[in-house]
């Protein structure tokens, strides 16, 4: 077990977590956060991007002119690749990027990138974190307090909170994620890493560390 500081909103330290060394000391390569992130990406796309071949664009069924004896180049077809409005050559076509890895290696992949966060200093663990009112003012206002401003800034939560998000939601590079849906991509694709007492709780039972 290790030992992490706990903060509250005013950037003061209240105390201190014990938490499990393969969290925020994870042994494993940092190849491993790389194959998770690229993995994840690739799961993003869609996929609808299509272009049509010869045989799918319209017109083209007569040969243009005769084969010989006009002085011009032999043609078939007035859609063939090498003329204007013509077919593409191995063009994108549907297809499914989608990419399965085993849960174990996910889940290395995020504690990986919490280690790497962590010896950086970029993980911050508060007591709590809660609003009255929904104001993105307030949100501002806890971010300059924990002096986090003009950074990109990802808080989670062991629960949605419509406060908390929609107090969020316009400030630039800040955002907000449930702790059971935390990721390898989330965490480095962040500045700063912010946890609440709970959320990290969460995490943990989530991933069944203890």
């Amino acid at each position: 077990m290790m030992e992490i500081e706990i903060r509250d909103i005013n950037n003061n330290i209240v105390g201190k977590k014990e938490v499990p060394e393969i969290v925020f000391d994870n042994p494993a390569h940092e190849s491993v956060v790389h194959t998770v992130v690229v993995a994840y990406m690739a799961n993003q796309r869609q996929g609808t991007h299509s272009t049509k071949t010869r045989a799918e664009v319209s017109g083209g069924g007569r040969k243009p002119w005769r084969q010989k004896h006009t002085g011009r180049a032999r043609h078939g077809s007035i859609r063939s690749p090498l003329w204007r409005k013509g077919g593409i050559v191995f063009g994108p076509k549907p297809r499914d990027y989608y990419v399965q890895l085993p849960k174990q290696m996910k889940d290395t992949a995020l504690f990986k990138a919490l280690t790497m966060k962590y010896k950086d200093n970029e993980i911050l663990l508060l007591d709590k974190l809660s609003l009255e009112r929904i104001k993105t003012k307030d949100m501002v206002e806890i971010l300059k307090n924990l002096q986090l401003q003009g950074q990109s800034v990802l808080i989670a939560l062991p629960e949605k909170d419509e406060k908390i998000l929609l107090s969020a939601r316009n400030i630039p590079y800040v955002g907000v994620v449930r702790a059971e849906d935390l990721n390898a991509y989330h965490v480095v694709m962040f500045d700063k890493v912010i946890f609440t007492v709970a959320g990290l709780d969460k995490l943990l039972d989530i991933k069944g560390v203890s």
